[in-house]
């Protein structure tokens, strides 16, 4: 999507997007509710603050992987409302247990790239596919639903401040 496309032997067009924050959360520790936030503070190579990996003693799921690529996770609110469209499932930006919901911007093609989220410059890394224990945690079938609409894990390069209505830009 951000790729170079040739339009022609001597013509080329940089494609590009722009999205919104709309739902920021900090989840304290892996079984407890996330805490909706007005804003957040994304701090360079250590991750979000009051977040449980950034706290650095967190056990349970996934509690073993390395730090790279876990710092910042983003949602679609797209992906919100296809849930309710397609599987009938009401799925809250607070159950779905990643840190940001954006809206209109195409997370399954960043994985590589470079991003803007507000003031922050972030590096996808991975898609964050969900673990089973997602219905445990919100009580409802979501996980086979759930496992072809990922989010998107990012190291976070420049630090600062994120606030719910910032934009979403490429870095290109």
């Amino acid at each position: 999507m951000l790729d170079t496309i040739s339009a022609g032997p001597a013509q080329n067009a940089q494609l590009g997007w722009t999205g919104v924050v709309r739902f920021l959360h900090v989840t304290p520790r892996a079984f407890l509710p996330m805490r909706a936030a007005e804003q957040i503070n994304l701090v360079a190579g250590r991750g979000i603050d009051g977040d449980r990996y950034m706290i650095g003693n967190e056990e349970g799921f996934y509690s073993h992987k390395p730090e790279e690529g876990r710092q910042v996770t983003l949602f679609e609110l797209e992906t919100l409302v296809a849930l309710k469209r397609d599987a009938g499932i009401a799925l809250g930006p607070e159950e779905h247990r990643r840190n940001v919901t954006v809206e209109g911007v195409p997370l399954n093609h960043l994985v590589g790239r470079r991003f803007w989220l507000g003031e922050t410059l972030l590096e996808a890394t991975r898609l964050s596919v969900p673990c089973r224990h997602i219905e445990e945690i919100t009580g409802k079938a979501i996980f086979d639903p759930l496992i072809n609409r990922s989010g998107l894990n990012c190291k976070i390069l420049q630090g600062g401040i994120v606030k719910v209505g910032d934009t979403v830009r490429n870095a290109a």
